[in-house]
Formats: structure tokens, C-alpha cells, sequence
């Protein structure tokens, strides 16, 4: 295996959990973040990193400010926000080489149209992951059970490159499957993160409790049904029933689990409604699909963020 110099732009739950795993597997990692009890944590006593099979600290990993270093990696891992994605890449426009490739496994839509804004589109990988991360406390983040990635290049080219990148992250263990179909995964993502983020930001409820009425279920259901019905007519082969069942699942098995949009609610943090709801509405109106729940929860999230952002800047 070759080893490659790869960076994690936004080093919070998935980004440490990635970069801990490739530096595991003997990649060069920088974790670049602006959470600095996070990076005095990883650089006094390492990332620490629990797992299903045991807990360990992995000591061969930088964790730095984006103005501190001017290291240019051959992979760019992008976990940022979505909202965040352009300022997060401006603040490090100086590692980004003329080969660097920029993967995107970030939430919600429109991340590969601000990536392009800095590299080449031929550079920017594209992609989904499953793998579940909580970041416990400064330097320490938790991982249980198993996940994997999907991804491709946004051109839809297989590349050496693409290869390349595929087999670093199997390298790490973490189950990389390239997939020339991947934007029908992107956006069946997309739509179980419309239905039970939002729903879960506007009620306050955890994920198992829209259980408890089958209104709820039922509008969580007709919330994906509206997002996948603008990827299929936006030419999207997204497929409903495999997303249905992700979301039942979810509501049956993922017992008091608050999802990050919820987390950002409480925490008084903007949300990325705009990435997700507020995306698919954009994407509908222009194609004159009708999305009138998808597009309801986003307005209630954005009220949401304004009474937050109000209560804050008291």
C-alpha cells in the first residue's frame, strides 16, 4: 500500500474518526480545526478513539489551526458544515494544490458547486458514509458499530486518482466502494435527513420518538417521498423504498438518538436547514415540483435558527 498526505478540514465527531483510522493505518494525517481545547487535547496526549473492540490513543497525528500549517496533502478530507463550506476552504486555499483531491462526504446538497469554486472539477470526489461518530470530549470520540462509503468522482470519472483514494480509505478499514450511482444515494440521504432532522429540530423529539404516533412516522414518510420524487424528476434514480426503510428502521432502532440538527437547535447553533430542506425546495421550485411539507419544516427550522440567533445576540 502506498501511503498518501491527507488533511481533515473540520476535525469535530467524523473527521477525527476518519483521520484517527488512516493515521492508524500509516497515512500522514492533519486534523484542521478551530476547536483548540480539541487540538491541545490530541497534541498532549493524542486522539483518543473508542471503538467497538477496544480504546486507544493514536499519537501520530497533528491536530492545527488552518493558518498553521502549509503542508499540501494529496487528499483533502471535507467535513465542515455545509453552510461553513467556503469559508472553511478559504481559510486553507493555500494547501490546495494542482492535484490535491477535495472528497465531499459532507450532508445536504450543493457541497461539489462551492468545492469547484477552488479546484478543478475533475479534483472533487463526491460521496455518502454511514459510518456513526460521537465526539465525547476534547480529544476523545467514539464509534460503535460498522459503517462504509460510497463515492465518485463529481465528473463521474474513474481516475487513478479515484482508485487511489478508494484504497486509502480501505486501508483504514472503513469500507470504501466507489459508485458511479452515487448522487442517488447522495439525495436518498438527503431525504431521510429532510424528514427526521427536521421533524426531530421542530418537536424536539429523538428519532425513536416519532414512533409514538403514526402521524409522525406517516409525515416523515411523505417528507422523503416529496425530496425523492424532485431527485427522480431532476434525473436522479433515487429509489423510495430503500429510503422508507432507512427511516423506519431508524425510528425502531435508534432509541433516543438526537440527530445533529436537533443537537445544533438546543445547542443554540445554526442549522443546516439551507443544505438540506431548504436545498431540495430550491431544486423543486426550479423543475415546478410541488414539495409543500419539505417545504414547511424548513420555514419552522428557520425560525427556529432566528429566535436562537435573537436569544444570542441579547
Amino acid at each position: 500500500m502506498s501511503t498518501m498526505e491527507i488533511a481533515v478540514l473540520g476535525a469535530g465527531a467524523m473527521g477525527s474518526l476518519f483521520g484517527g483510522r488512516l493515521a492508524e493505518a500509516g497515512h500522514s494525517v492533519t486534523l484542521i480545526d478551530i476547536n483548540q481545547p480539541h487540538l491541545d487535547a490530541i497534541g498532549a496526549k493524542g486522539l483518543r478513539l473508542e471503538m467497538d473492540d477496544d480504546t486507544r490513543a493514536i499519537t501520530n497525528i497533528n491536530a492545527i489551526r488552518p493558518e498553521a500549517t502549509d503542508k499540501r496533502p494529496d487528499l483533502l478530507l471535507l467535513f465542515t458544515k455545509s453552510m461553513h463550506t467556503r469559508a472553511a476552504l478559504s481559510g486553507i486555499e493555500h494547501l490546495l494544490g494542482e492535484t490535491t483531491a477535495v472528497l465531499t462526504l459532507q450532508n445536504g446538497l450543493g457541497n461539489v458547486e462551492a468545492i469547484r469554486d477552488f479546484v478543478p472539477l475533475s479534483n472533487v470526489l463526491v460521496g455518502v458514509t454511514t459510518w456513526p461518530a460521537d465526539l465525547v470530549g476534547p480529544g476523545s470520540v467514539s464509534s460503535h458499530g460498522e459503517g462504509k462509503i460510497r463515492m465518485m468522482s463529481a465528473d463521474g470519472e474513474r481516475t487513478s486518482q479515484v482508485n487511489a483514494v478508494a484504497e486509502a480509505l480501505n486501508s483504514a478499514g472503513l469500507n470504501c466502494q466507489i459508485d458511479d450511482n452515487v448522487w442517488a444515494a447522495i439525495w436518498e440521504k438527503v431525504a431521510f435527513n429532510a424528514a427526521l432532522n427536521s421533524i426531530c429540530a421542530v418537536t424536539g423529539t429523538t428519532v425513536d420518538q416519532l414512533g409514538l404516533l403514526e402521524d409522525s412516522k406517516s409525515l416523515a414518510l411523505t417528507v422523503a417521498a416529496e425530496v425523492i420524487a424532485v431527485a427522480n424528476a431532476s434525473g436522479v434514480s433515487a429509489d423510495l423504498s430503500v429510503c422508507s426503510t432507512n427511516i423506519v428502521h431508524a425510528i425502531e432502532q435508534h432509541k433516543g438518538h438526537k440527530p445533529s440538527m436537533l443537537q445544533d437547535v438546543l445547542a443554540r447553533r445554526k442549522t443546516e436547514i439551507e443544505g438540506i430542506n431548504g436545498a431540495v425546495v430550491e431544486v423543486a421550485r426550479s423543475i415546478n415540483v410541488s414539495v409543500p411539507h419539505t417545504e414547511t419544516l424548513a420555514k419552522l427550522v428557520r425560525l427556529i435558527d432566528a429566535r436562537n440567533a435573537s436569544a444570542v445576540a441579547k
